[in-house]
């Protein structure tokens, strides 16, 4: 009975369909149209546009965390959690949350600059999307640069087989991204090592005494966790640790 009565159904559904499907076969949507402007230029259709959109859509996580300041701010974070002994305080979503709006409070002249040179003008019709994907290129590629060691540059560029290039402008992304991380990674690095001692300091002291004590049972980690805490604390450490990332960009 249920297999008569969803073979009536179906049956009823296709009926009420087919109109709809002869109007679209009728109608029809072209999914790619390239169209020849005056100027030598090209113009996509929108459906095109929408697709090339939501593909790169799918790759902004990607550029967010290795096109920016994200990869600095979420190792020293991590370093500094390690560092203080608290393997689950904060939390790695806090840590991703402070490291992604600190992030964009970074990067606010970067992509306020975008969207004024591309994406506003591309939106008003001004100017086509290839042009607009050149001129948000141009921002990243100022803040990448800026942030650049030339050894992790010259590195890749002799693994490329890349001849010497003459301007910064000229560096293919290709080039820039690896080494803008390679730099990055070595950046954030040395700001935890830094962050690091104070710490391991507290640790050596806490270990001593508890040795001359004779208390070489009793971990140092549980009595030098409080002290260290407790000097993060006192120094005010969380406007130290953002102030600092925040300024290391801009020096």
């Amino acid at each position: 009975m249920n297999r008569v009565v969803v073979l009536r159904t179906s049956l009823l559904l296709l009926c009420l369909l087919l109109p709809q499907l002869s109007v679209a076969q009728e109608v029809g949507i072209p999914a790619l149209t390239v169209q020849d402007n005056a100027d030598g230029g090209q113009t996509y259709t929108l459906t095109l546009q929408v697709l090339a959109l939501m593909t790169l859509l799918t790759l902004l996580p990607a550029g967010l965390m290795m096109l920016t300041a994200f990869t600095r701010i979420v190792i020293v974070l991590s370093i500094l959690r390690q560092a203080i002994g608290l393997m689950q305080a904060p939390s790695n979503q806090i840590i991703i949350g402070l490291a992604l709006f600190l992030t964009f409070f970074i990067m606010a002249p970067v992509f306020d600059r975008v969207y004024q040179e591309a994406i506003s003008p591309y939106v008003d019709e001004e100017i086509e999307i290839q042009q607009a994907f050149a001129k948000a290129q141009q921002p990243f590629r100022e803040f990448m640069v800026g942030q650049t060691r030339e050894t992790d540059l010259d590195m890749f560029m002799k693994i490329s087989g890349t001849k010497e290039i003459e301007s910064a402008e000229d560096i293919p992304f290709s080039l820039l991204v690896p080494a803008f991380i390679t730099s990055e990674l070595k950046t954030a690095f040395q700001i935890g090592f830094l962050i690091y001692i104070p710490f391991l300091v507290i640790d050596l002291v806490v270990a001593s005494v508890l040795m001359a004590m004779g208390m070489m049972m009793l971990s140092p980690m549980m009595i030098s966790l409080p002290f260290k805490i407790m000097l993060f604390v006192l120094v005010d450490g969380w406007a130290l640790i953002m102030g600092t990332l925040a300024s290391s960009f801009y020096v």
